[in-house]
């Protein structure tokens, strides 16, 4: 008598367009609060709650975006903050990829090290400013070397977290099959951190975003921080809150392009 060899249970997994896909409910959901955002602004601009100096209603905001359009200026101020941001960001994070990996691997390193970079982490962005205009000067470095600042300590403390809190049993597979050294971190250890140093990623991009601001400060005369300084001194709220608005934007179109590249290296093939 023959037995029937057993049945395979169905797969559960959800196929890869599935997990790719992002419902179109979600792209709704996610406009809904804008849109809320948008309506309190007219009504707050129209009931004379604040001042137009003080609260211009969107459609100035508008207007001032054709403004600078005409003028050809905006591109300009776009070009140079995304430049400074994405060489702040590689330098940035490929220091805190260097630096944490030994942080995470090395127990003296991290004896030695975190003490005083997690110090360090605590410095305000704007009390940089003026030790990097007496170091650098005022070109474009100092700029570029505070978005890397600020890019750095995201990258670098989820790097050193996850890498320090790697499963040991995966250490011990992959020493059984002759690993060590450069290649157990680059065969075991670094995709088994993947997802977090990935995060980490992200985050440093959106810190660099941030330190934009103060590193635009340094006598700057062109990008989006400028832009948002100079229309406070000139009172032209219609163009600072402009310049809010497209940093807003430019920070979460490039965190939702690093999240798609996040998402084609994790999705397994």
């Amino acid at each position: 008598m023959t037995l029937a060899p057993p049945r395979r249970r169905a797969e559960t997994t959800p196929p890869v367009w599935s997990r790719r896909a992002r419902p179109a409910w979600t792209w709704a959901a996610g406009a809904v609060l804008p849109l809320l955002l948008l309506a309190v602004w007219q009504w707050a601009a129209a009931a004379g709650i604040y001042s137009r100096a003080q609260l211009p209603p969107p459609a100035e905001v508008v207007s001032a975006l054709g403004e600078l359009l005409a003028r050809g200026e905006l591109w300009h101020h776009l070009a140079i903050s995304t430049q400074r941001v994405l060489i702040g960001f590689a330098a940035g994070s490929a220091l805190g990829l260097a630096l944490g990996g030994l942080v995470g691997l090395s127990g003296p390193a991290r004896a030695a090290l975190s003490p005083t970079v997690q110090a360090i982490r605590a410095v305000p962005s704007l009390a940089w400013v003026p030790l990097l205009l007496l170091w650098l000067g005022i070109g474009e470095t100092p700029k570029i070397v505070l978005v890397a600042i600020g890019a750095f300590f995201p990258v670098y403390t989820t790097v050193s977290a996850a890498l320090s809190h790697v499963d040991p049993h995966l250490v011990e597979v992959g020493r059984a099959y002759g690993r060590s050294g450069l290649g157990l971190l680059g065969t075991v250890l670094f995709p088994a951190a993947t997802p977090a140093v990935l995060s980490g990623l992200r985050l440093g991009l959106a810190q660099g975003w941030l330190f934009l601001v103060a590193a635009e400060l340094i006598a700057s005369s062109m990008g989006l921080g400028f832009l948002l300084i100079d229309s406070q001194n000139t009172g032209r709220t219609d163009v600072m809150l402009l310049a809010i608005i497209l940093l807003a934007a430019l920070g979460k179109l490039s965190d939702t392009l690093l999240g798609l590249a996040e998402r084609h290296v994790l999705t397994p093939r």
